[in-house]
């Protein structure tokens, strides 16, 4: 099957999505990371799609097709829960299986927090619960260690600088990052790093982490609110560079509904890639079980 092109309108902003699967099926909105596009679900989109699920992957705000919001507040994280409820209304749906991964998977755990009369199901990559993974940053020095990149991308202008010089080639780099360097394919890189050179795009895409984490006990303070109540599963690579065991292990403290942590040996933090079979096996069942 071959996703199609849609624009839709939510949450007052234009938003280009890839879609695939019966229109009348279930939902599963998939939300994609920093530095990336709705793209890296190309393979999901896919698998669900045979599944007999409606697989809708969303360039999310500032990346891609979609509009970009000039303001750093535009990306404060309630702006973007609203983007994904407006996503699944503009499918004409009242609620969706939700999945995301590195940012997407920030937002999902916001979303289903928010909305949980919106969630049916909640699958997320890398990133464990919001809480887990501030009080790992806070505690834990193998993670503070993991999130020093952080630093950088706050800073105005130098962020910009250090990402875009040589033709993009740190941000290109971030793909080819061990344990499997060459689990992205070229052609997808490029893809991505043309997209987010493009007027405003890169800004957009940190601003992502200055609305949201310029402030750490603030962000901290707001994770811990984080209540998620649908069926969860967290997928996490074991020898992921940015994200450590502790976050993906202390998520289960967090959890008050039905939870599984499945941790993938080996792999490390571009999952749909690295694992893209056994990604949408989880997508799948956790959907149509």
């Amino acid at each position: 099957m071959t996703a199609s092109q849609h624009m839709v309108q939510a949450n007052g902003l234009r938003f280009r999505t890839l879609a695939d699967g019966p229109p009348s099926a279930e939902l599963a909105i998939l939300l994609h990371g920093f530095p990336e596009g709705a793209e890296s679900w190309s393979k999901q989109l896919d698998a669900l799609a045979r599944a007999g699920v409606l697989a809708v992957a969303p360039d999310m705000r500032g990346y891609g097709l979609t509009d970009v919001p000039s303001s750093t507040d535009d990306y404060a994280i309630a702006h973007l829960v609203d983007d994904v409820a407006g996503i699944i209304k503009a499918f004409g749906r009242t609620s969706a299986h939700v999945a995301g991964h590195d940012w997407g998977a920030i937002v999902a755990w916001f979303f289903a927090s928010e909305h949980p009369e919106m969630t049916k199901t909640l699958s997320v990559l890398s990133v464990g619960h919001p809480a887990a993974v501030a009080d790992a940053g806070w505690k834990d020095s193998d993670q503070r260690n993991r999130s020093r990149y952080i630093g950088l991308f706050l800073i105005e202008g130098k962020a910009e600088h250090v990402l875009s010089e040589d033709e993009y080639r740190r941000l290109r780099a971030m793909f080819s990052l061990p344990p499997n360097p060459e689990a992205v394919p070229r052609s997808v890189v490029e893809h991505f790093a043309r997209s987010v050179s493009r007027p405003g795009r890169l800004t957009a895409a940190l601003n992502y982490y200055r609305a949201n984490f310029s402030n750490a006990k603030a962000w901290a303070a707001l994770a811990g609110q984080v209540k998620v109540g649908a069926p969860t599963v967290l997928t996490w690579g074991d020898q992921d560079p940015a994200l450590g065991r502790l976050q993906a292990e202390k998520t289960a403290e967090h959890m008050t509904g039905e939870y599984q942590l499945e941790v993938l040996e080996g792999a490390g933090h571009w999952l749909q890639f690295e694992r893209p079979d056994e990604v949408a096996r989880t997508l799948v069942t956790a959907i149509t079980r």
